[in-house]
């Protein structure tokens, strides 16, 4: 069996060596050369302090952007209604097929009986124009 390297602890970790060597890290030495500590910028933060509101940075112009998605739902399309194409033109048509007969017999009866309550009256008012002469 051939014997897997060991995983790197934590005192091999790369900024754990440079510390236990003495030598100090890159970014220290940048400070140690200037003297001074890097300048602070506040991008959302506006500091409560005068001298480090010097470190605001404007606020970002973003380019305009366009979203093409949006551009479309601005048209009004029209909505057709779902259920329109489902419910048939005429949705009586069956049981008018089925009851057509009967309708036909009473719509006969209904016409003898309308001209039989027009000759009754008009017999009625011969009647009344004989009476009156």
């Amino acid at each position: 069996m051939a014997e897997e390297p060991a995983l790197p602890g934590p005192q091999d970790a790369p900024g754990e060596a440079a510390k236990e060597d003495g030598s100090p890290t890159e970014e220290a030495e940048e400070v140690e050369d200037d003297g001074e500590l890097p300048a602070m910028k506040f991008r959302n933060y506006l500091p409560h302090d005068e001298q480090l509101r010097g470190g605001k940075l404007a606020p970002v112009s973003l380019p305009k952007f366009e979203d093409p998605i949006s551009a479309e739902t601005a048209e009004p399309k029209e909505v057709e209604n779902p259920f329109g194409n489902i419910a048939p033109k005429n949705p009586n048509w069956d049981l008018k097929r089925d009851v057509q007969k009967r309708i036909d017999k009473l719509e006969r009866r209904t016409q003898k009986a309308l001209a039989e309550i027009a000759l009754e009256q008009q017999r009625e008012k011969e009647a009344l124009e004989e009476s009156q002469d």
